[in-house]
This record gives structure tokens, sequence and C-alpha cells, in this order.
């Protein structure tokens, strides 16, 4: 069981507005005051007092990867050779298709995800890691659950 939100010093308004921005992070000021019952003044505080204490990061928005000529993606499990790992991760840091990666526990070191144009262009990606590791790939057929807040609520 997670922490509770009034442990957090996250209230109902709080809440609302996560949920609000988590719908649509370019809602305008007047939207989101609407949304949690405040004044735009008001929900204006609030939304700086959430982004000091780290519970707002970043505002950002969610491009469709084969739209922009991306059809393909790939999750990679990357298990790097002995006394590799530094660099191992350098080359997913500085390969700008790796969209996403996790260092991870377990026989793994990292979990990352890639976007390509092709399967060559995937070939050529890993073959730039694959002196320095091992990897395992899988294609993504679908998303049914894409990035997401956790429960706000509990």
């Amino acid at each position: 069981m997670g922490v509770p939100n009034a442990v957090l010093g996250l209230d109902e308004v709080d809440q609302r507005m996560l949920d609000a921005l988590a719908r649509n992070a370019r809602i305008s000021l007047k939207e989101l005051a609407e949304a949690a019952g405040l004044s735009s003044p008001s929900a204006a505080e609030r939304l700086r007092r959430l982004e000091e204490r780290g519970i707002i990061s970043a505002f950002t928005v969610d491009i469709a990867p084969e739209a922009i000529g991306y059809p393909l993606q790939a999750i990679v499990r990357i298990r790097p050779l002995p006394g590799q790992l530094h660099v191992v991760e350098r080359i997913i840091q500085e390969t700008p298709e790796f969209i996403e990666c996790d260092k991870v526990t377990g026989d793994d070191c990292f979990i990352g995800r890639l976007v390509v144009r092709s399967m060559g262009e995937l070939d050529g990606i890993l073959d730039k890691i694959v002196e320095r590791a091992e990897t395992n790939t899988s294609m993504i057929k679908a998303t049914p659950v894409k990035r997401r807040l956790p429960p706000l609520s509990r």
C-alpha cells in the first residue's frame, strides 16, 4: 500500500488539478481553475507550489512516432559484457532513437524503448551495442496502456 495523499500534502483540489493536467497539459489557467473549483490566481499559486515541491516536473507534448516517420517500436533488453556498463549506457544516451530507457535489476541492466523507420535501421542501432552487450529485442505490436499517472487517490 502506498503513502496516502494526505501525507504527501495532496488534497482533493490538487488531485483535480493533476487530473486535468494529465488529460491536457496545455489547458489554459482559466480552464484549470474551473476544473479545480478555484480562481485563476489561486490555481496559479497551487500550480507553482506543485512545481516547487517536485510533484509536477514538466509539461510535455505526446507525439505519435508513426506520424513523424517512425512506424516501428521495439523493446530492447540489454546486458552489458563485463566492464562495459558505462560504455553501453553512454551509447544508449547518445542514440536518439532510444526514446526511453530504464536501468533495472535482474538479468539485464537496461530495458530500452526504440523508435525506428525500418528493421535495417534497428539492426544498425543494435550493431553499435552488440560488441559490448547481449541484447534481446521484442517488436511492439500495440500499446494497450500508454504511459500514465500513478493513481492519485486511494
